[in-house]
Parts: structure tokens; C-alpha cells; sequence
């Protein structure tokens, strides 16, 4: 775009732009004004004389027709490339490093200050990767993070430190930041080497740091999100510490969230000690202002369902009017979600939620994947234990739930026999325009419903994209 384009951007509703320069021009002519009152105007009868004979002048040599335009073009020209300067040294001075204009970057953030409320709820890899890709459609979003984790580089600043374990919380913040590349980096940096610092992550230890200074984990996430300038903010689910426990079907106790998945059995149920923990009240003030809530992806029993565990989270999630959406994961997780398609995922989570007396469909819309896998790593996958989780459409709607399917996976350019780190995961962007899609259907339908009630047709929207 021309830099005339990109100077009537400025002028674009929202930007608080418009006012101030017409308030700097008012100002402007009234300090002239005053000037001249207080000199008995005779600095205006001065001006007008000046400017009378200087045009007199022009307007012999150069007929009045030509002379015209061409001031007229000179004074439109200085301004332009006035306000071009202005804005480029403004843009020097508060964002030297992005790449694009600073105005493209500010009608970004007032078009992601106007998307919805949303509360996502989870723990590991699968909710940072949900994250990633919501930053692109609104600010206003609230990481819920779960905080049993003892593996690890967590498990080991736990034990040793006492605190609650960090690495999950530094996934979101580090999904959540902007711009900050290198401190991003420096936040995910892992020693590999080291006496002591091996297997620990910076971010990690920076996290337990700041908790043992300021006493509390809350405090040190708040500090570190104001360092990685984050998009939202991260909230555990609670701030007691909480032991994972698990009761298997053959009737084992499995304590400790690292020991549940390699335990060799089938899981029954999940608890935690010490029971019913509090909830954060930040989380519980992020929910009743959601728009949207969203449950996973991530692993069952050990990063979703510890979520659950905490009652007034439960309690303030069914009491929102906000539409709410379970987000299953790709594939079985062995030792944990074995057999299970997305029907039987549900059924656990409501197993868990009646006992605690609320309606097992707290997430009544379900989003599932729908389409290709590539084949050579599925296999791969098999060989590990691992299936797709397949959904069967019709038996969810039986049951009074609302399946919506999309292609969610990350694209895979090649693989070959040493391509260790190829794996089916979430691709951000896919995941995060299916669960905009949800929610612009969820807003039609309500809108409609709400039309129903009041008897009078709901006014006719426009296509989601």
C-alpha cells in the first residue's frame, strides 16, 4: 500500500486518532488567535497585508488558474510527508523491530481487543498449542492451567523447592507472548548439560525463583507475563498443592501424575489430594465474564480432569451462559486413553462431573478431527500403542450432544526413517479457526433462539469464514 493509503489508515475508526489531530489543529489556531488578541491584531493585519502582496506578486508572473493547484499540491505534499516522518519516528521509537507499519500493527490489536472472552482449560503441550493459535483472534483470553505435574524438570523443582510445578504455566505464557522472540526462546531454553541444571528449563527456574521471592506462584506468572508481554493471562486452576491419584480397574492406587500412564492398566477414576482444592478467584472472575470455555486438547485423565477436580471451577462453568466446547485430541494416549473414541472420552469427564453432582455434559459441543492422517505416521504411532480417536457422529447426537468435525491436524511435509520428531499434534492455526467457527455458529444460533422468544424473526447474519 501507497503512503497516502497508509495515512488514511490512521484515520480508521477505533484508533483515537481522528480527535486528537483535529484537537492539536483547534488548539493550534486558538494559540494564534490569543496571540494576535493580545497584540491588538496587528500581527493579523501584518499576515493578511504579507500574503496579499506576496500573491499579487505570483499571480502577474503565473496566472492565477496554474498557481492555484500548485500550492494548493505543495501544501498537501508537506503535510503528507510530515505526517509520514512523524509517524515513522513514533513507530522508531515504540517498535523498531516489527516489520510492519505501526498502524497495520495497532488496527491489529484493536481487532483482537474486540474478540470474545475466552477461558481455556487444560494442561501440557495441548493447551499451549491451542493458545498459540487463539492470540491471533483475540486478547482476551484466560489459560487455566493444571498444576500436578511431578516429572521432570517440575517435579524436581517441586520436591526440592516446595512450589507448585511451573512447566506447564511456562508453556502458556511463552504461547501467549508477542513479540519477545529472544526472551521466548530464553524462556523454553533447556540445559542439557550441567550439575544440577540438566533437564531444567530457564524458564522453569526463573518461574521458581520469582515464586520464592514474591511467596506465591500467581505473583511470579504476573511478573514473568509483563517480562514475555503476553497476550492474556495465565491462572492456575488452584493454588494448594495438589498429588494426582488414580484408581485403576483391577483395583490398584496409582499416586502421582508421571506414575498413572506407565502404571499398565486401565484407569477408573482420577482424584487428588488434598480434596475438593480451591480454585484461584482470578479463574473464577474469567469465567463468569467468558464468552467462550473450552476443555482441552491434552491428555485425559492427567492434564484435563485435574481441571475438573477443583469444585468451584465446575460450579462457575455451569453456571455460565457462555458457549462451551470440548476439544478432543488426535490420538489414544497409551496407558491412559486406550480404546477410547470420542464418545467414550466424554463419558469419562461426565462420570467424573456427576459425582460431583453437575450435569455430565457440562461441554455439551464436542469438536473432533475429521479427515486425512498421514498414514506412515499413524503406523508410527501404532507401533507405540497409539490409535486415532475416532467419532461416531451419531451416537453423540443420541446422547444429546453436538458434534462438530474439522481438519485440525499439523501438516507433514516428509518423513523418513530417522524423523524422530515428526508427530500428529494440533496445527495452532487449524485448531484455533475451527474453535472461531464454533463460536460464530454458537452466537447465530443463540441469536436466533433469542429472535424465537422475543417473537420477532432474529435479524439475518452474514456467512462465518
Amino acid at each position: 500500500m501507497n503512503t497516502s493509503g497508509k495515512l488514511l489508515q490512521w484515520l480508521s475508526p477505533g484508533l483515537l486518532v481522528k480527535r486528537w489531530v483535529l484537537t492539536s489543529a483547534l488548539g493550534l489556531l486558538l494559540l494564534l488567535l490569543g496571540s494576535a488578541i493580545w497584540a491588538n491584531l496587528k500581527p493579523v493585519y501584518w499576515t493578511l497585508a504579507a500574503v496579499e502582496s506576496t500573491l499579487a506578486s505570483i499571480t502577474q508572473v503565473f496566472p492565477y488558474r496554474l498557481t492555484g493547484p500548485l500550492v494548493l499540491l505543495s501544501g498537501l505534499v508537506l503535510i503528507l510527508l510530515g505526517q509520514s516522518r512523524t509517524f515513522g519516528s513514533i513507530k522508531q521509537a515504540l517498535a523498531p523491530e516489527q516489520d510492519r507499519p505501526l498502524v497495520d500493527a495497532l488496527l491489529a490489536q484493536r481487532r483482537l481487543k474486540r474478540g470474545p472472552n475466552i477461558v481455556a482449560i487444560g494442561g501440557g503441550t495441548g493447551l499451549a498449542t491451542l493458545l498459540s493459535g487463539l492470540k491471533h483472534y483475540s486478547s482476551r483470553i484466560t489459560a487455566v492451567v493444571t498444576v500436578t505435574d511431578d516429572g521432570g524438570s517440575s517435579g524436581r523443582l517441586r520436591r526440592d523447592l516446595g512450589i507448585q510445578p511451573p512447566g506447564d504455566i511456562r508453556n502458556c505464557l511463552t504461547a501467549l507472548a508477542k513479540e519477545e522472540q529472544l526472551l521466548t526462546q530464553l524462556f523454553r531454553y533447556r540445559f542439557a548439560s550441567g550439575k544440577g541444571l540438566e533437564g531444567h528449563s530457564l524458564g522453569n527456574l526463573f518461574l521458581s525463583a520469582l515464586t520464592t521471592i514474591s511467596g506465591d506462584l500467581e505473583s511470579a506468572i504476573a511478573a514473568s507475563s509483563r517480562v514475555l508481554n503476553i497476550q492474556g493471562q495465565v491462572v492456575p486452576a488452584t493454588n494448594a498443592d495438589v498429588q494426582l491419584w488414580a484408581e485403576l480397574e483391577d483395583g490398584r492406587l496409582i499416586e502421582g501424575e508421571s506414575r498413572i500412564s506407565g502404571a499398565g492398566g486401565r484407569i477408573r477414576r482420577v482424584g487428588c489430594r488434598p480434596g475438593a482444592p480451591p480454585a484461584l478467584p482470578s479463574a473464577l472472575a474469567a469465567i463468569r465474564q467468558a464468552d467462550l470455555i473450552l476443555l482441552g486438547p491434552g491428555s485425559l485423565y492427567t492434564s484435563l480432569l485435574p481441571n475438573l477436580l477443583v469444585p468451584q471451577l465446575v460450579k462457575e462453568i455451569s453456571r455460565s451462559p457462555a458457549a462451551k466446547l470440548y476439544i478432543c485430541n488426535l490420538m489414544t494416549q497409551p496407558g491412559e486413553t486406550d480404546g477410547l473414541d470420542v464418545w467414550d472420552h466424554m463419558v469419562v469427564i461426565g462420570r467424573h462431573l456427576r459425582c460431583q453432582g453437575v450435569t455430565p455434559w457440562l461441554f455439551p459441543d464436542v469438536l473432533a478431527h475429521s479427515g486425512h492422517l498421514d498414514r506412515r505416521l499413524v503406523e508410527c504411532y501404532r507401533s507405540a500403542g497409539s490409535e486415532p480417536v475416532t467419532c461416531s457422529v451419531d451416537k453423540l447426537r443420541a446422547n444429546g450432544l453436538r458434534p462438530h468435525l474439522a481438519m485440525m491436524h499439523a501438516r507433514v511435509a516428509s518423513l523418513h526413517e530417522d524423523s524422530a520428531g515428526k508427530s500428529l499434534r494440533h496445527d495452532p492455526l487449524r485448531l484455533a479457526r475451527a474453535v472461531m467457527r464454533f463460536y460464530r455458529q454458537h452466537q447465530r444460533r443463540r441469536h436466533r433462539q433469542q429472535g424465537r422468544e422475543n417473537g420477532s424473526p432474529a435479524c439475518a447474519l452474514g456467512p462465518s469464514h
